[in-house]
């Protein structure tokens, strides 16, 4: 695969991603934790905040790989 496409699918696939994971992590949030005191909030969104870019990690570095010579 070219190395120009394979930057442009793993582009969309990171902003797919970003959009999912913010909406599910919200959703999450405001059904489960509503009632829990500031601080539990406070972690939560910093956890949340940090752990999609595991995923974005794994997906950055397939877009780097180099290009199989022909």
């Amino acid at each position: 695969m070219p190395v120009r496409l394979r930057k442009m699918i793993g582009m969309i696939i990171i902003v797919v991603l970003v959009i999912v994971y913010a909406l599910v992590a919200t959703t999450f949030a405001s059904l489960l934790l509503g009632t829990s005191p500031w601080w539990v909030h406070l972690l939560y969104f910093f956890l949340t905040g940090l752990f999609w870019v595991l995923p974005a990690m794994l997906v950055i570095k397939w877009m780097e790989k180099p290009a199989k010579p022909r």
